[in-house]
């Protein structure tokens, strides 16, 4: 800590003396020492100084001039003051005694065989001595840090070593703002709570920071940081703390936000060779090779290709062209998932295109369809779950639910929901509107200019299956009637209602856009 005026009469050097304020000494920390026989001194301060005087232009005869004198002081800040005897007086007025007990100002006597520059070095010495501890602490903590960073589990042990050297809590965020490690335990549901500040920070070039409130009900001010080399954010450094860090604190932060700025880089060197592994995976499960691919893998998967496995094939939406990089973002999010949870997991980035293979029953799949489903900028399918032979079949199937997804404007579309149920919501883009209204185009022109009314009879006879009275008795007709209009509307189409296939398209092109 700085020096005090107490540390200060501790010193047998100077032979000071206490005549008012001794119950302040302790806590009156001096930042400097200024000289000055002014009456009002105050303008020149910025508080926290020891002001020495000989009172060679005060006024002791007037008690109300000293106590003004007195109060200017304590208000401009002053700690204490020291009034060399021996110069302009023998000794300490009393006047000025009282006036400095009245407003708690502590008072010091200084000897005339103390000069004042004497006092002015003492001050000096303590504080570049709290200096040099405080810079030597650093450079320990700083060591201290870095012997961290490089244990086995270093990034926990980097972040419980800055929240104890802090007196608060640290967490790390990934790139997509999730958290994925924090110290002490209980932080990381404080530091989930600020995923909207964190949010706000990744849209902001890196390197960054900001300073914020801590969530509601706590009184910490945290201090983000992001993290990495380029302009994209690798992740990002929380630390909270109800204090305002200090000059050694901040050093701290800024030696961690190094370390672990340095393991994030080396493990997305790390993370684009298996990248380049499991792209090359990914080609011989298509291929219909599991046996390659496994061997190929060796223990870097474990037992991912042993289990049913998912597949889920993700692109950037449409509607996101403009948007960050949506992909990009899932991708981390799946390998913090899949760091989180131990679990193998296989995900090949192309381009805006992202294939995830996971095991059926693990944490990473479903925490990727979380991070899809619902969002705006991206769209999925998800295959069923299947043994490693059956990766080029699950394939297709995450394909194929995938472009239904599309048609539909959904975020997420399961094979499920493509191999079972009605095949009519299948028939929605603008391709089938297009054939429907070709088709039925003629009939409908018909129907806008002449009596008939074909297309309903159209559909109330395929509706029956063809069977004349029924459908008729639908319309209100008699049989003879509807048999003359589907005549018409197999001579309107110059196509046959005898064959089926004729039948299915229109029955297809009415549920479509009819």
């Amino acid at each position: 800590m700085p020096p005090t005026l107490a540390s200060l009469l501790r010193n047998p050097a100077l032979k000071l003396a206490v005549l008012a304020g001794g119950d302040r000494l302790e806590e009156a920390a001096v930042r400097w020492v200024h000289t000055s026989e002014l009456d009002d001194p105050a303008p020149y301060l910025e508080g926290g100084e020891l002001l020495l005087t000989t009172g060679l232009k005060l006024d002791m005869g007037s008690p109300e001039a000293l106590g003004q004198y007195v109060a200017r002081l304590a208000g401009a800040g002053v700690v204490g003051l020291g009034f060399g005897v021996g110069v302009s007086h023998d000794a300490v007025p009393q006047a000025l005694v009282d006036a400095a007990a009245a407003h708690r100002l502590p008072l010091l006597e200084v000897p005339h065989r103390t000069p004042f520059i004497a006092i002015s070095k003492a001050v000096s010495a303590e504080i570049a001595a709290e200096r040099y501890k405080a810079v030597t602490a650093g450079f320990e903590a700083q060591r201290e840090l870095t012997r961290a960073a490089l244990a086995p589990d270093g990034t926990t042990a980097l972040l419980s070593r800055l929240a104890a050297h802090l007196k608060g809590w640290a967490a790390l965020y990934d790139a997509s703002g999730a958290v994925v490690a924090a110290a002490p335990e209980w932080a990381g549901r404080r530091a989930a709570r600020l995923a909207g500040e964190v949010e706000r920070l990744r849209g902001r070039p890196a390197p960054a920071s900001a300073a914020v409130a801590g969530p509601a009900g706590t009184e910490d001010r945290v201090e983000l940081q992001s993290l990495g080399t380029g302009r994209r954010p690798r992740g990002f450094l929380a630390v909270g703390t109800e204090e305002r860090p200090d000059t050694s604190a901040r050093y701290l932060v800024h030696a961690a936000v190094a370390l672990l700025t340095l393991s994030l880089e080396q493990s997305r060197a790390l993370q684009d060779t298996q990248q380049r592994l499991g792209a090359a995976l990914l080609r011989m499960l298509l291929a219909g090779e599991p046996e390659h691919a496994r061997t190929v893998a060796g223990r870097l998967y474990g037992g991912l290709f042993d289990a049913p496995v998912r597949v889920l094939v993700a692109e950037r939406a449409e509607a996101a062209e403009a948007a960050g990089d949506a992909v990009g973002l899932l991708a981390e999010r799946v390998e913090t998932a899949g760091m989180r949870s131990a679990e193998p997991v296989l995900a090949v980035r192309e381009e805006d295109r992202l294939t995830v293979l996971a095991a059926a029953g693990g944490e990473v799949m479903p925490a990727c369809v979380a991070a899809v489903d619902g969002s705006d900028d991206l769209v999925a399918g998800l295959s069923a779950a299947v043994g490693a032979a059956g990766v080029p079949g699950a394939h297709e199937q995450a394909e194929r639910a995938l472009a239904v997804a599309r048609r539909r404007g959904r975020s997420l579309v399961e094979h499920d929901e493509v191999g079972s149920g009605s095949v009519l919501p299948l028939l929605g883009d603008d391709a089938v509107r297009a054939f429907s209204d070709g088709l039925l185009r003629p009939l409908r022109e018909h129907d806008a200019t002449a009596r008939g009314d074909l297309v309903a009879s159209l559909r109330a006879w395929l509706s029956r299956h063809g069977q004349w009275d029924a459908a008729a008795a639908d319309l209100g007709v008699h049989r003879h009637t509807l048999r003359y209009r589907m005549r018409r509307v197999e001579e309107i189409l110059g196509r046959s209602l005898d064959d089926p296939d004729v039948r299915m398209e229109l029955w297809l092109a009415l549920k479509s856009g009819g």
